[in-house]
């Protein structure tokens, strides 16, 4: 059986670090606020120039080069993003312009928050069908150039970060039952409204207007205790399938890494699930959250750290707009 594997992880974040206390000056505000109810203590944010195609192509190298590849290896490349270079073309043909690859696919992924966990169960299923070998799966965001960065936006704004983190995924096929053994992808429309930016976009005016900016509407709006109640429910739920799916249990969890969103989320995902704080994989504090990006570069702190050695049960989960929710289990 073909097995897909994490051969390579990198991550990438802009030299830019914007504090807490930062903030202050341009929104009421304060650092004890803002920790009290995300645990959120600084954020990277990119400088006027910088595009999150920019970041991903940093995030890549490091992510290839750990793998012993180079960028002609790669068959076909998967950018989760909801913060694109542009409206359109998507951010995965300027990776690969970027990197100078071969004419190779490029599909962006837009799921936002789940995005990277539904690009690696994208890759798994591709690499799986036999389709592509090597596969380059990045997450990367840019949200300071489109937060509302205003004591009335201020609920959404101090909670974003920019950043990058690219994993290399390449199949083997041998009788180790190492690499992605399941994943498992959801979602509900109906509560997109709870999470979102709600233009420009066909539903209305597809072109930003002085109306659209007057009223708010083209910054992100959160409904943050109904995101908070449900992502406390799902993310338990989708993190028990993968384990019921693999006929494992919670003692067999070696780490659990979830999308960065907010502690206090991480905290009651944790404590429902009876987990020691050893098991469970936070930095948010010093990131604030990158969306696609939070779990790729956790993972490689994690890699870093030495905290994941072979034969350990990895498991990712994610929950975000949409809302879409997502696990994957992997034998590291």
């Amino acid at each position: 059986m073909i097995r897909t594997r994490i051969t390579g992880v990198g991550r990438y974040v802009p030299p830019r670090v914007v504090t807490n206390h930062d903030l202050k000056q341009w929104m009421d505000t304060s650092d004890e606020w803002i920790r009290e109810r995300s645990g959120i203590v600084e954020r990277h944010w990119v400088d006027e120039k910088t595009a999150t195609s920019d970041l991903a192509v940093e995030a890549s190298k490091i992510a290839l080069e750990q793998a012993g590849k180079k960028p002609e290896d790669v068959d076909f490349i998967i950018f989760a993003t909801l913060s694109s270079d542009y409206y359109f073309p998507g951010s995965g043909v300027l990776l690969q312009h970027k990197l100078n690859m071969p004419k190779v696919g490029a599909m962006d992924v837009r799921n936002q928050c789940s995005g990277f966990v539904y690009s690696l169960a994208t890759a798994n299923a591709f690499i799986r069908a036999e389709m592509y070998k090597t596969i380059l799966v990045v997450g990367a965001e840019v949200h300071s150039k489109g937060l509302d960065i205003s004591t009335e936006g201020r609920d959404v704004a101090v909670l974003f970060g920019d950043g990058a983190g690219a994993v290399v995924v390449e199949g083997f096929d041998d009788d180790s039952d190492r690499g992605i053994l399941t994943t498992h992808l959801h979602s509900q429309g109906k509560y997109a409204e709870y999470l979102w930016t709600e233009a420009p976009g066909s539903a209305g005016p597809r072109h930003i207007s002085h109306e659209i900016l007057e009223a708010g509407k083209a910054a992100p709006k959160m409904r943050g205790r109904d995101v908070f109640k449900h992502a406390i429910v799902r993310f338990p739920e989708v993190i028990m399938e993968a384990l019921n799916t693999i006929g494992a249990t919670l003692d067999d969890v070696d780490l659990l890494i979830p999308h960065q969103a907010n502690l206090r989320i991480s905290e009651a995902v944790r404590q429902r699930l009876g987990l020691p704080p050893e098991k469970v994989y936070n930095n948010i504090e010093r990131y604030g959250n990158t969306t696609a990006a939070t779990i790729p570069i956790a993972l490689s702190e994690v890699l870093e750290k030495g905290m994941l050695k072979e034969g350990d049960l990895l498991i990712l989960a994610a929950f975000g707009s949409g809302f879409t929710w997502a696990s994957a289990a992997i034998r590291w």
